[in-house]
């Protein structure tokens, strides 16, 4: 099991390094909760509190490495059950799964889904469809043109979920060299998802419950720590968080 980190309060931009993260653990033990840090003030701005208008009105990001597969399942989830949610990739492309390990599908982030899509049917379309990859493309481009890369994007966030812990880096890292002077907080949260088509399904719901939590919380900025080590009981997995800002 992971050692738990200590948290250190943040009030600027400058005070974020790349790396610098909470592993919030399930306590073992007395001890072990005496030890965490004061829990952090988490800002959400005011429009945020009360009732369903989070659902409105929380700006949620979902990010996974290739905006295939785990970042897009959770975003078909989210716009359905009405968050304002956009969905990208870290990546410096986009790798699909090919006929073998050492011979992926390699396609820009400017590809559309689309294109994808005829690209993978006209290889071998009875092997893409039993794997998955066609259906799962073709959702895709149900909800959106093409993936979008996250350090390309310039949008403001209330909440960024990603969906592997080098992606959590990734995108603290792009963060901390934005050099912004907004000074906004914005909560990055890791939910651990594997990169197959039911773990997708599994973190997506993962991922809705914890926004809904955040979302309907009367005090999300006092509270975003005690509801993730909430949902880390109730789930039995371990969440990654740290503030960032813009």
């Amino acid at each position: 099991m992971m050692a738990p980190m200590t948290s250190t309060k943040r009030s600027h931009p400058d005070d974020i390094s790349p790396k610098s993260k909470t592993v919030l653990t399930i306590p073992n033990s007395p001890s072990d909760s005496s030890e965490r840090s004061p829990k952090r003030v988490c800002r959400l701005s005011p429009t945020h509190r009360g009732g369903t208008s989070h659902v409105s009105n929380l700006k949620i990001a979902v990010v996974c490495s290739s905006n295939q597969n785990r970042s897009m399942e959770a975003h078909n989830l989210l716009r359905k059950r009405g968050f304002r949610v956009q969905s990208f990739g870290t990546g410096s492309c986009v790798k699909l799964p090919g006929p073998t390990v050492d011979k992926p599908n390699i396609y820009s982030f400017d590809t559309p889904y689309q294109d994808q899509f005829v690209d993978l049917k006209r290889k071998d379309s009875a092997f893409y469809t039993q794997n998955g990859l066609l259906n799962m493309l073709d959702r895709n481009r149900r909800i959106k043109e093409k993936p979008e890369r996250f350090q390309e994007n310039q949008d403001e966030f209330d909440l960024i979920v990603t969906c592997q812990e080098r992606v959590f880096d990734q995108v603290l890292e792009n963060m901390s060299e934005r050099g912004g002077n907004s000074c906004k907080m914005v909560h990055v949260i890791n939910v651990e998802i594997k990169d197959n088509h039911d773990d997708a399904t599994l973190g997506a719901f993962v991922i809705h419950e914890l926004a809904k939590e955040i979302c309907s919380s009367e005090d999300p900025e006092a509270e975003v720590e005690e509801i993730i080590d909430t949902m880390e009981k109730k789930k039995k997995q371990r969440f990654l968080y740290s503030p960032s800002f813009y």
